[in-house]
C-alpha cells in the first residue's frame, strides 16, 4: 500500500463513470452520514483501487466492489485512509475482472468552519443563530465530503439524495425529482447530472426566500438568500438571466443544464463559485440594496454574476484537464464577464475599466517570484496559491490581447468550435489555440507560447534617431534588475492623432522603424525631436497589449503636453501614467518625472484614470515619507492639488442623471482627501458622518460617500479621543447588510494612530467579524500602524495560522501586513520570523511579499538620492 504514498496524482486503474451519493447532514450537530456507489470502469490488472478522501472516517465493513460480471461482491481486506497525501487504497483479496463494476462506501465527516469541503454556515433567524450546510470543492476538496477521484479530469455523472430536516430548503445542481417527508425529514432526490468533475459538485441546505425569472428559452433562474432579503436578489436574477442569453448565443451552443440556481452564503471564502447550476456567493458578490449599496457594490455584482455564468460553458461544459490550465477557466470569464457586463450596461465603459485588471497582472508579474501562465502544479497543496492575478488578471489580459489581434468576430467564431469540439470532456491550453488557429489561419501558437508558457513581460523602449523609431524589448522587473526572456509582442502606434495608426509584429529583441514609411510622419531633425505634424507617438494603443513602454525624454515630453491637452484617449492617459510609476519604482526614472508626469492630470476626471492615480498616491506618499519624513506633508499637499478640480466638480451631494462612473469617483476623490488629510473635507465629512449617526436613512450620506467619511473620522480618532471609532463600530453592530460592515472594516485601520490600528486588529479576530471578512480590516493600514501590525501578526501567528491555515486566505495576511514596508531589515526579520513557520501553501506569497519589501528599499534609496525634490514637489503644487 505504501507504493501510493507520496504520488501527486492518483493512479489510472479505475475510471468513475457514475456516482449515486446519499448525504444526510446534521445541522445541530454539525456531522453528516453518507454512502455512495461508484460505476466504476476497471482498465488495468490491479488489486488496489486508490481514491481520494480526506477528514472521513470510512466504515471499513462497508467496503466491496462488485464487478458487472458476476455480481459477486469482492472484499476490500485492506482500507487505510493515507491523510497526509488525502488518498485512500483500498487493497482487494485478488485481482479485479477488466469491465464496469459498482465501489461501495460508508462513511461521516465533519460540518467543518473552515470554509472548504461540506462545510457548516451560520445566519440568524427571527433572533435565533442557526446553521446551514455549504459545499465548496474547488479546487480539490470533494474528498473532505464523499470519497471520490477529484481530478478535474475525472469526469462522471451525479445522482444525489439528501436526507435533511422537513422545514428546510435544500439545493442541488440539478432540479429535485421526488421529495418523500418521514415525519420532521424528508429525502430529496435530484435529477442525474450530466457529466462533470467533483469539483462542480454543489450542495446546500438552510432556510432560504428566492426570486425568480427565465431566460427566453425557458431556463428558470433563481436567487436564494436569507429569509428577507429578496429585494436584494432581483438586480443579479436580472443579469443572470440576460446572461445565460447572451452567452448562448455568444458561444452557439445553449445553457446545458434545466435550471440555474444562484445563492447568497453568509461564511464563503472566495468571491463566488460556479459550481454547475448551483453557484455560491458571498452576499456582498450577490446582493443589491437600492437605498444602502453603492455605485460600486452595483458593479461587483454584475461582474462577478458574469464571470460564474461564463464558467459554465467555460470549465463546467468544456474542463481544463489539469490545474495547470487553471488559466483557460479562470482568465477567460475575467476577460468575457466584461464583454458580457459592457452589452448590458455600456453607459459604464467597462473596457477603460479592464485596465484595473491589467494593472493588477502587470504588478504580480513584474516579480522575480511570479510565475508562468501555464504553472506546472504537483500536489493538490500548490492548486490554492496560483488562483491569483496571474491566473485571473494576466490571463484576461492575453486573451485580450489576442482577440485585439485576430478580431472580434474570428475569435468569437473559433470559441464556439472550441466549445463545441470539447463539450462533456477535458481541454488543454494548445486545443483553445488550435481552434484560434483554425479559424484564424494566424500562428496562434507560435504567437502565445512566450505570453504563457514563461513568467514575466516585456518593457519596449522607446527612442527617435536619425528619423527612424528605435525600439527594443526586455523583461521588466519592478526590481529594476536586468531579467531574461524575449516575447512576440503586438506593437500598436499612433503619431500625432488617432487616425495614423500602425500595427506590427516585434520579434526579435530589437528593431528599427522608418518613421516617415511607416506612418507618414515627418521628422524636424536628426536628433530625435518631432515636429508639429508628430507632436506625441503613442506605442500600445489601447493598452491591448500587455507589456510596459519606456519612452525617451522628447517623446515622454510631447506625451505628456498631449496628456494635457486631452489629446489622447481616457485609456492612453492610463497607460502613460501606469507605466511611469512602474518604471518610476524600478528606478529606471525619478520620482521627479513622475511627480511632473501627475501634474499634467489635475484636470483629469476620467473615473479609470482618476481611479488609478489615486491609487498610485498612496503608494507614492507612503515611499515618499519612508525616503524622507518632511516629503511627506509636501507630497500630500500636492495630490490634494491635484485631486481638487475633480472633488470641486463632483461636490458631496448625487446629481440628477449623473453617470454611474461620476457616482463612484466621487468616492474615492473624496476618500483620497481624507486620508491626506485636507482640512475642509474632514470637517465635512464628520458633519454628514453625524447626521448618518442621527438618522440612518439621511439623505446626507448617501452610500457611495460613506466610506470617505469613515476614512475621515478615523483620521480624528486616537487613544485620548476614541468617540468617531466606538461610533462607527457602533454602526457596524446595527447593520446586516454585509456590504456596509465591509465598508466599515475597511475603513478603520486608515486611522494614523498605532493604538487604534491595534485595537482594530485585535476586533477584528473577535466573534463579531466574520473570518472572511476579516481581510478587509487589514486592507489601507496606515504608514503610521504598520510596525504595530507586524508585531500583531507575529503575536497571532498561531491562532491565525489555526483559523485560516487551511485554506488561501492565509496568504493574504502575510501579504497585508508584510508588504507595505521599505527596508532590508524589515525584510530580513520578516525572513527570520517565517523561517520555521512556512508551509508549502503560502511560500510564494511570502517570497512575492519579501520581495515586494526589498523593491521598496531600493526605491527609497534612489528617491534619498534625487536633488532638490523638496522644491520641486513645492513648484508643482504652487503651478
Amino acid at each position: 500500500m505504501d507504493q501510493f504514498k507520496g504520488q501527486p496524482r492518483l493512479p489510472k486503474f479505475a475510471v468513475p463513470k457514475r456516482y449515486d451519493l446519499h448525504l444526510n447532514p446534521d445541522l445541530i450537530a454539525c456531522t453528516f452520514a453518507g454512502n455512495v456507489s461508484i460505476d466504476l470502469h476497471i482498465v488495468a490488472d490491479t488489486r488496489f483501487i486508490v481514491l481520494n478522501a480526506a477528514d472521513l472516517s470510512v466504515n471499513d465493513a462497508s467496503v466491496s466492489f462488485t464487478p458487472r460480471s458476476s455480481s459477486k461482491a469482492v472484499a476490500a481486506p485492506k482500507v487505510a485512509l493515507f491523510e497526509e497525501d488525502e488518498i485512500m487504497v483500498l487493497e482487494f483479496a485478488e485481482i479485479l475482472p477488466h469491465g464496469v463494476g459498482v465501489l461501495e462506501l460508508a462513511f461521516n465527516g465533519v460540518l467543518n468552519d473552515k470554509m472548504k469541503g461540506f462545510y457548516r454556515s451560520s445566519y440568524e433567524h427571527n433572533g435565533e443563530k442557526k446553521n446551514m450546510a455549504v459545499t465548496q470543492f474547488e479546487p480539490a476538496d470533494a474528498r473532505r465530503c464523499f470519497p471520490c477521484w477529484d481530478e478535474p479530469a475525472c469526469k462522471a455523472t451525479f445522482k444525489i439524495t439528501l436526507e435533511v430536516p422537513a422545514d428546510l430548503v435544500a439545493l442541488s445542481n440539478m432540479p429535485v425529482v421526488e421529495e418523500k417527508l418521514n415525519g420532521s425529514l424528508k429525502t430529496v432526490s435530484y435529477q442525474e447530472s450530466p457529466i462533470m468533475s467533483t469539483y462542480l459538485v454543489a450542495i446546500v441546505v438552510g432556510l432560504f426566500d428566492y426570486v425568480e425569472d427565465h431566460t427566453s428559452d425557458g431556463v428558470k433562474v433563481r436567487v436564494y438568500c436569507q429569509v428577507g432579503k429578496t429585494d436584494q436578489g432581483k438586480f443579479a436574477l436580472h443579469v443572470g438571466a440576460k446572461t445565460l442569453d447572451l452567452f448562448k448565443e455568444y458561444f452557439a451552443v445553449p445553457y446545458p443544464l434545466p435550471k440555474m440556481d444562484m445563492i447568497a452564503i453568509p461564511d464563503f471564502a472566495a468571491g463566488a463559485m460556479e459550481n454547475y447550476g448551483l453557484v455560491t456567493y458571498r452576499e456582498t458578490a450577490l446582493l443589491y440594496d437600492e437605498q444602502h449599496s453603492a455605485a460600486s457594490n452595483k458593479q461587483r455584482v454584475a461582474t462577478v454574476v458574469a464571470h460564474e455564468l461564463a464558467h459554465q460553458w467555460f470549465g463546467n461544459l468544456v474542463t481544463m484537464e489539469w490545474w495547470t490550465h487553471l488559466w483557460l477557466n479562470e482568465g477567460f470569464a475575467t476577460w468575457v464577464s466584461y464583454l458580457a457586463t459592457d452589452s448590458l450596461f455600456p453607459e459604464w465603459k467597462i473596457w477603460t475599466q479592464f485596465l484595473d485588471e491589467s494593472t493588477e497582472g502587470l504588478r504580480l508579474d513584474g516579480l522575480e517570484e511570479s510565475h508562468p501562465i501555464e504553472v506546472e502544479v504537483n500536489h493538490a497543496a500548490e492548486i490554492d496559491e496560483i488562483f491569483d492575478a496571474i491566473s485571473y488578471r494576466k490571463g484576461a489580459s492575453v486573451i485580450r490581447m489576442l482577440q485585439s489581434y485576430l478580431g472580434a468576430e474570428v475569435f468569437q467564431k473559433s470559441l464556439a468550435t472550441y466549445i463545441k469540439n470539447h463539450a462533456y470532456s477535458n481541454a488543454k491550453t494548445e486545443d483553445l489555440w488550435t481552434a484560434l488557429e483554425g479559424g484564424s489561419g494566424e500562428p496562434v501558437n507560435k504567437l502565445m507560447s512566450s505570453w504563457t508558457k514563461q513568467k514575466g513581460y516585456p518593457v519596449v523602449s522607446a527612442k527617435i534617431k536619425d528619423g527612424k523609431l528605435e525600439l527594443e524589448q526586455s523583461r521588466f522587473l519592478s526590481s529594476g534588475s536586468p531579467g531574461e526572456g524575449q516575447w512576440i509582442v503586438p506593437v500598436t502606434l499612433c503619431c500625432g492623432s488617432y487616425d495614423m495608426r500602425k500595427n506590427f509584429l516585434l520579434e526579435s529583441k530589437s528593431g528599427a522603424y522608418d518613421l516617415k514609411e511607416l506612418l507618414g510622419c515627418s521628422i524636424a531633425d536628426g536628433i530625435g525631436k518631432i515636429n508639429a505634424t508628430c507632436s506625441w507617438i503613442k506605442i500600445n494603443v489601447d493598452q491591448a497589449g500587455f507589456y510596459r513602454v519606456k519612452y525617451d525624454d522628447s517623446l515622454a515630453a510631447g506625451l505628456r503636453s498631449a496628456t494635457k491637452s486631452k489629446s489622447l484617449t481616457s485609456i492612453d492617459r492610463y497607460g502613460i501614467l501606469d507605466d511611469s510609476f512602474a518604471l518610476s519604482m524600478a528606478r529606471q526614472q525619478s520620482l521627479a518625472s513622475l511627480l511632473t508626469l501627475i501634474s499634467a492630470y489635475k484636470e483629469e476626471l476620467d473615473y479609470t484614470v482618476l481611479s488609478n492615480l489615486i491609487a498610485i498616491s498612496y503608494k507614492v506618499v507612503k515611499i515618499g515619507a519612508d525616503a524622507n519624513q518632511e516629503l511627506m506633508s509636501g507630497i500630500k499637499h500636492f495630490f490634494i492639488g491635484v485631486f481638487q478640480s475633480a472633488a470641486g466638480k463632483l461636490g458631496w451631494d448625487p446629481k440628477q442623471g449623473e453617470s454611474h462612473l461620476d457616482a463612484m469617483l466621487r468616492g474615492e476623490v473624496l476618500t483620497a482627501l481624507a486620508v491626506f488629510g485636507h482640512d475642509e473635507t474632514l470637517k465635512e465629512a464628520v458633519r454628514r458622518f453625524d447626521a448618518f449617526l442621527a438618522d440612518r436613512n439621511t439623505s446626507l450620506l448617501p452610500p457611495d460617500i460613506r466610506r470617505a467619511a469613515y476614512v475621515a473620522v478615523m483620521q480624528k480618532a486616537n487613544k485620548s479621543d476614541k468617540s468617531g471609532y466606538e461610533s462607527l463600530l457602533r454602526v457596524y453592530r446595527e447593520t446586516d447588510l454585509s456590504q456596509e460592515k465591509t465598508r466599515i472594516l475597511g475603513s478603520l485601520a486608515s486611522c494614523p494612530d498605532p493604538v487604534i490600528v491595534e485595537d482594530v486588529l485585535n476586533f477584528v479576530l473577535s466573534d463579531e467579524v466574520r473570518n472572511q471578512d476579516a481581510l478587509y480590516g487589514l486592507s489601507g493600514i496606515s504608514w503610521e500602524g504598520r510596525e504595530v501590525a507586524w508585531k500583531w501578526l507575529q503575536e497571532k501567528w498561531e491562532y491565525i495560522g489555526n483559523t485560516w491555515g487551511s485554506g488561501f486566505l492565509i496568504t493574504r495576511f502575510i501579504s497585508a501586513v508584510v508588504s507595505p514596508f521599505a527596508s532590508f531589515e524589515k525584510a530580513k526579520e520578516v525572513e527570520e520570523f517565517f523561517a520555521t513557520r512556512s508551509k508549502p501553501s503560502m511560500a510564494r506569497t511570502l517570497k512575492q511579499s519579501i520581495e515586494r519589501v526589498h523593491i521598496n528599499a531600493n526605491w527609497v534609496e534612489s528617491i534619498r538620492k534625487e536633488d532638490n525634490l523638496t522644491q520641486l514637489v513645492a513648484q508643482l503644487s504652487s503651478n
